[in-house]
């Protein structure tokens, strides 16, 4: 394949993508606007910060992949490569480490003043009276929204720190509800409730139309007076009016690592009222950024490029994740030559639409099942027709209300 690298990336794992066959282009200086001349003939495209635009995507003649090294995709317009067959992908949970300890540097800064101390004494200032009013984190209540990969470690940290740790109840995966369990998290009914006992409220969730500006003027309304909120995730989930509100007149505070408005260049002036509040700790968008968690990510990335070279897709974020269409078909088959070729053709024949598609060969490769979820009128002559074929095994048609088609 060829490979765009459109930011940088770990140069080992590059020339282990080489040394496999591939050609890879290393360009981590270009920015969105440049990327609609940079992809013809790309394969596929492997980027963290650069916007992966609309333009971008309809200019591309033969890109098949996108890959974000990290967790958050709202940098692609992940609608655009659907419509293009354009797989997009990320690397979730293997920066989740990296953001944990940078949230709790944020505990432990915020109620030490930690960056206030080290100022005062890069400006010759010795005052510790003033510095030394802190009241430490032991048994302080922090509320945890979004308990994935980053919100457990952020848990499992908190918990050995002392700290109480609560969470919304609601359905999780098993593996992760016994993790909780076994971290000792609590869990109240409602964010409400949640927001109304937390002394600190951490937010790790991704960038939504359902998370654009969860936390606003309500949401901070809940909180108590004086409470702490840290956000590592996006910096579109804060209303920024709204917080600012809070930090002038209810003595709140805030960790932040991203901002509304923050650049999209590595290094740039930036002027925000926000990041510039002396309310505000904040950080440069750098909880990714340690070496162990740049590893991570770089060696899922190459398993996503090599995956997708042997016709596997790992972690892509834009197909559709449930079954579609009115029927489901299920035809067992002997692995032959034209077998599912005529099927298809019967398919055609009536006019039913494929959707989605999976055939599995059995060990020793003599026989396979082919599964079809497909749209259309799926009637008992269709059902005929491919049972008639040659090296059909067996067919069954289930519609989506449970009728069996014979």
């Amino acid at each position: 394949m060829r490979i765009l690298f459109a930011d940088s990336f770990d140069e080992a794992s590059l020339e282990k993508l080489r040394t496999h066959g591939h050609e890879c282009a290393y360009e981590p200086a270009l920015n969105g606007n440049d990327l609609p001349g940079s992809l013809t003939g790309i394969d596929a495209l492997v980027v963290r910060s650069t916007n992966v635009t609309t333009e971008a995507l309809l200019s591309s003649d033969s890109l098949r992949i996108v890959v974000r090294a990290g967790a958050g995709t709202n940098t692609i317009d992940k609608t655009t490569a659907a419509d293009r067959a354009v797989y997009v992908c990320n690397t979730p949970g293997k920066n989740a480490v990296a953001v944990a300890e940078l949230t709790m540097a944020f505990l432990l800064a915020m109620d030490r003043r930690l960056p206030d101390n080290v100022i005062a004494l890069r400006d010759g200032r010795w005052d510790k009276k003033e510095f030394a009013k802190a009241q430490g984190i032991l048994g302080r209540t922090i509320g945890i929204i979004g308990m994935g990969a980053i919100g457990i470690e952020v848990a499992m940290r908190a918990k050995s720190f002392g700290l109480r740790v609560i969470a919304v109840r609601k359905d999780r995966p098993d593996d992760t509800a016994k993790r909780l369990v076994n971290v000792g998290v609590e869990f109240v009914d409602t964010t409400d409730q949640l927001l109304a006992i937390s002394d600190i409220v951490s937010i790790h969730v991704p960038l939504l139309d359902s998370t654009h500006h969860m936390v606003d003027a309500r949401f901070l309304a809940k909180m108590r007076d004086g409470a702490w909120i840290i956000n590592t995730s996006r910096g579109d989930i804060i209303d920024e009016a709204a917080l600012l509100d809070a930090l002038e007149h209810r003595g709140m505070a805030a960790g932040l690592d991203v901002f509304p408005d923050e650049p999209s260049n590595t290094q740039t002036d930036f002027t925000s009222v926000l990041a510039q509040h002396p309310a505000v700790y904040g950080t440069h968008h750098i909880g990714a950024s340690t070496e162990q968690a740049q590893q991570a990510i770089a060696d899922e990335v190459v398993e996503i490029l090599e995956s997708f070279d042997q016709g596997h897709v790992l972690n892509a974020v834009n197909i559709e994740p449930h079954p579609i269409g009115s029927t489901t078909i299920v035809v067992r088959h002997r692995d032959r030559v034209g077998v599912l070729s005529s099927v298809l053709a019967i398919f055609k024949n009536f006019g039913v639409n494929i959707e989605q598609m999976e055939n599995e060969v059995f060990r020793g490769a003599k026989a396979a099942c082919a599964t079809l979820h497909v749209s259309g009128d799926v009637n008992p002559d269709l059902v005929l027709q491919i049972s008639a074929l040659d090296n059909i095994i067996q067919i069954i048609a289930r519609h989506k209300d449970g009728r069996i088609v014979v």
